[in-house]
């Protein structure tokens, strides 16, 4: 992972991505052989970036990668392009996140407080502001793939036992 890297590229991106960043609220984020995670998302200069860490969401092993593929979706909710991306983490601290960390959090949607507290929180907690630059050729078109890639849901120790709903009359019979 590269810390501190510079905010613009020199070569410019595909259209189609750059058309679908714009619009991205959400991007499904997949690092090494992990699964693609779904994380908000901020566009911001040719890159979209996210926080991850504690409060914030999770996203195993993003904070320590170098690479990542990102899926974007289109108006009609179906995936139209998945790209390669370089990673890439802004320091609190520096120029860069003096810069960007306010925007991101701006967008933070149901932030407790006011933003500069937010990314106050965020330098003092720990958590990870990563840049995810597209680098190279995307997928799009007939290159996706043509069938689901929805996963059955992951196991987890939270169980909630079903209960009969509670009935606060008598249902009668006809």
């Amino acid at each position: 992972m590269r810390e501190d890297a510079a905010v613009t590229d020199e070569r410019e991106n595909h259209p189609l991505v750059d058309e679908a960043m714009k619009k991205a609220s959400v991007a499904w984020v997949a690092v090494a052989d992990g699964p693609p995670l779904a994380l908000w998302c901020v566009p911001l200069e040719a890159a979209l970036f996210v926080v991850v860490g504690p409060g914030e969401q999770a996203a195993p092993g993003l904070a320590e990668a170098d690479q990542a593929q990102v899926t974007l979706r289109g108006d009609h909710g179906g995936r139209i392009v998945t790209w390669p991306a370089r990673v890439s983490r802004v320091a609190p601290g520096t120029e860069q996140w003096d810069t960007l960390a306010p925007l991101v959090g701006a967008k933070r949607l149901n932030a407790p407080g006011p933003t500069a507290e937010l990314v106050a929180r965020w330098a003092a907690d720990g958590c990870a502001l990563m840049r995810l630059a597209p680098a190279g050729q995307p997928a799009h078109g007939a290159e996706l793939p043509a069938g689901s890639l929805a996963e059955p849901p992951r196991p987890t120790p939270a169980v909630r036992v079903t209960r009969r709903p509670f009935r606060l009359h008598r249902v009668r019979r006809r």
